[in-house]
């Protein structure tokens, strides 16, 4: 039937043109595209599909732009930009304008919190405004595609590139993976100041074995329906403009020659119409990977597959041609890549405005980019602990202050993990924040203690200690550099780095107040430096101004709102650990750890249950965890109806109340749990949030929808399903729903 349809338009489509002077202009995209690529020779298709570096204007790129034989720049410095779209529209033999593209993965110069920390703000409207900001200052020197979303599943915080993902869950980091594309592409991606997204890596990548970087995925089909693909399928849905595939390969199959992914159900069972873009190098990696033998087949295999742009393999620059007078390749293959990367430059809007603006003002760091920069540094820190209240602190009743520790004056490292155009000179630290909020009021008593995070040096610790004693109280500013987290940098250990956990120690025996600030790339497993500290604010990596925020936070000047969007491991061997976890045949419930075994225990299967004899089961910190300064309490859960059919709409609601003394927001999270079906299934998963606000001693009601998608899954005939029966409703503060109410329905 559809290619019926399909010939039948193709047939009023020729009868229109028959009607009328093929001088005519047509504002259809396709029809353009068929025009230009009628008079393109192979060897100019075979350049639009060839993405190469940009950095200097090399003679031999110049002649190649110049002969059409390159269609994309990477990493092109503003002031070449128009000398390159220059070359490529009036020296080419077509005209046809050169796609420059950047990684631009939490802010532009503008530096918002890693991506990771974005997602603990559970805000898609400030997200959404974050990705729209960057792509203003971006476009603004000429750049027109980022490599991002970065929207991969984890469980992992060993997989450096956890920084850049959104957490483990794959619905939150659907609607936050829709909202960076709705910021960066808007509805209209030939507005000069929008660039075109791109969902990574497809698929399995933070699956990587072991936590380790490009190594292998070996996932089941219902995994990678269930819990890998839903944010892909997401984004798919909300028009994002490429995707790109992962480095590792996927059940014995390298991504990028991944047929099934790309061919079947991209394109085939989504119906996605945008432009594969490889990875840096991946499709060269084929060979490397033991899937084929020569570097020729690469560009076979990728090109078959629906990659439609090679990034620096160079392989379908130097092969595509003599692969297609094999007949190695086919014509349609070569076409439908080039169509795809012609499509997305029209739809960009680079036809009619390839340059760059040089008169325009300089729009980097302008005031309201910093405010909403701040505010997402704000909301994306979040609350573990506070002690007896510590938090706020009050100025008026401080004498003195101790700020300690390697990340409370470090500028490039409270950027976080790539951010090619961020300048640390820009970066407002925790220091120069708290000092100007303290100019007129408490002394500061300033020692580092170490000169960076991996620093094993222990000659100031003395003095951090000194420091510390003569304070009424210590902000103590610990994690890991940048470059400790991101690709290819993954941990085995999970520790504070350095001599860091050695300075916490020794300044928590000095008896005075600590809060500990913990400035990094993933969770750490730093159970017992927290155990140190009276209050912990978990911050990640947050940006240029990172730094007013945390004193907001710490003066009370805000309140924290921020929910973990991963679970925090008591130890690394409890990876993987992560909320949506099912039961076993032996849950956990009394259990005996490994102090409390008497020596000569004898050998018994009374009481067996699934835990670690030296964990226990549970982990430091819960998904969706994150304290206030005020409390909220959860009552009252209601449902629009008990029984509910899989037309109806479920209405939920739940009363929130604020019992503390502040203003403040609070995220609440609803869950679904199906206790009985054809496959087994989690024992909760997430299905809404919404951060609202309650003024001190009120209380607001909360509504969430469902409908029949919300309690489906897939099945082993792959076929996504929701089964009749009984289901739990759970609203609450964290995936520790026993802190919330819960109620059950039936689904006839």
């Amino acid at each position: 039937m559809k290619k019926l349809v399909g010939f039948i338009v193709l047939v009023l489509w020729c009868v229109s043109c028959v009607q009328q002077p093929v001088t005519t202009p047509t504002n259809s995209i396709d029809a353009k595209v068929t025009a230009l690529m009628e008079q393109m020779t192979w060897e100019e298709k075979i350049g639009q599909l060839h993405q190469v570096e940009g950095g200097q204007l090399t003679p031999q790129l110049y002649s190649e732009i110049a002969e059409g034989h390159v269609g994309s720049l990477l990493n092109c410095p503003k002031h070449l930009v128009n000398d390159v779209q220059r070359i490529a529209m009036q020296q080419s033999r077509l005209g046809i304008p050169l796609l420059i593209a950047r990684d631009v993965i939490h802010g532009f110069k503008t530096i918002f919190p890693i991506p990771l920390g974005q997602a603990a703000t559970f805000n898609p409207i400030l997200v959404e405004k974050g990705a729209e900001i960057a792509a203003t200052e971006a476009s603004s020197e000429g750049i027109r595609l980022t490599f991002a979303p970065m929207i991969d599943i984890t469980r992992d915080p060993r997989w450096g590139r956890i920084a850049e993902s959104l957490g483990e869950d794959p619905y939150l980091t659907s609607v936050l993976g829709v909202a960076m594309v709705n910021g960066f592409q808007g509805n209209d991606l030939t507005q000069p100041n929008k660039v075109a997204a791109c969902a990574k890596h497809f698929a399995a990548y933070g699956f990587s074995e072991g936590g380790r970087d490009y190594n292998i995925a070996d996932v089941s089909e219902y995994q990678l329906r269930e819990v890998i693909l839903p944010p892909f399928k997401s984004v798919a849905d909300a028009g994002v403009a490429s995707f790109m595939p992962s480095f590792n390969e996927i059940n014995g199959v390298p991504a990028s020659a991944n047929a099934y992914l790309f061919k079947q159900i991209l394109r085939g069972e989504w119906g996605w119409k945008g432009t594969v873009i490889s990875d840096y190098f991946s499709i060269k990696q084929i060979k490397t990977q033991g899937f084929c033998e020569t570097e020729a087949q690469t560009a076979a295999l990728a090109i078959e597959t629906g990659i439609d742009v090679d990034m620096m393999s160079y392989v379908y620059h130097q092969y595509l041609d003599s692969l297609l007078m094999d007949g190695s390749v086919s014509e349609k293959a070569i076409n439908d890549a080039v169509r795809n990367v012609l499509t997305l430059k029209y739809k960009l809007g680079l036809f009619d405005n390839p340059y760059v603006d040089t008169l325009a003002q300089p729009i980097h760091y302008d005031v309201s980019h910093l405010a909403v920069a701040k505010q997402a540094a704000i909301e994306g820190a979040v609350l573990l602990k506070n002690e007896h209240n510590l938090l706020p602190l009050s100025a008026s009743q401080l004498n003195s202050v101790a700020i300690i520790g390697p990340m409370a004056d470090a500028p490039a490292e409270q950027i976080g993990t790539w951010c090619f155009d961020a300048e640390p000179s820009r970066s407002i630290t925790p220091l120069m924040a708290i000092t100007k909020e303290l100019q007129d009021g408490p002394i500061i008593h300033y020692v580092p203690g170490l000169n960076y995070s991996r620093d094993v040096n222990t000659n100031q610790i003395e003095r951090a200690v000194s420091a510390a004693k003569k304070s009424d109280v210590v902000l103590l500013f610990v994690g890991e550099e940048a470059i400790l987290s991101g690709e290819a940098k993954c941990r085995a250990r999970l520790d504070l780095p350095g001599a860091q956990a050695q300075l916490v120690n020794a300044v928590a025996a000095t008896g005075k107040p600590v809060v500990m600030v913990v400035m990094a790339g993933r969770p750490l497993c730093i159970g017992n430096e927290i155990a140190n500290a009276n209050a912990v604010l978990y911050t990640f990596h947050g940006g240029t101004m990172a730094g007013p925020a945390i004193s907001d936070l710490l003066f009370g000047k805000s309140i924290p709102s921020g929910k973990l969007p991963v679970t925090i491991p008591q130890a690394e061997g409890q990876i993987p650990i992560y909320y949506y976890q099912k039961e076993t045949g032996r849950p956990p419930h009394h259990f005996t750890l490994i102090d409390d075994i008497p020596v000569g225990a004898k050998q018994t299967s009374l009481g067996f249950c699934t835990y670690w004899l030296d964990a226990g089961i549970e982990p430091l910190y819960p998904f969706g965890f994150g304290l206030s300064y005020t409390q909220f309490t959860y009552s009252d859960i209601q449902v629009s109806q008990q029984n509910f059919s899989a037309t109806d709409t479920l209405t939920v609601t739940c009363t929130i109340t604020n019992t503390g003394k502040y203003n403040a927001y609070e995220v609440a999270q609803l869950y679904v749990h199906d206790p009985v079906a054809s496959l087994t299934r989690p024992l909760k998963q997430l299905k809404g949030f919404q951060k609202v606000f309650i003024k001190a001693g009120e209380q607001e009601k909360v509504s969430f929808k469902l409908t029949n998608n919300d309690f489906a899954f897939w099945n082993n005939q792959n076929q996504f399903v929701a089964e009749p029966g009984a289901f739990t409703l759970y609203v609450a503060p964290s995936s520790d729903v026993a802190k919330g109410c819960s109620v059950s329905v039936v689904l006839e």
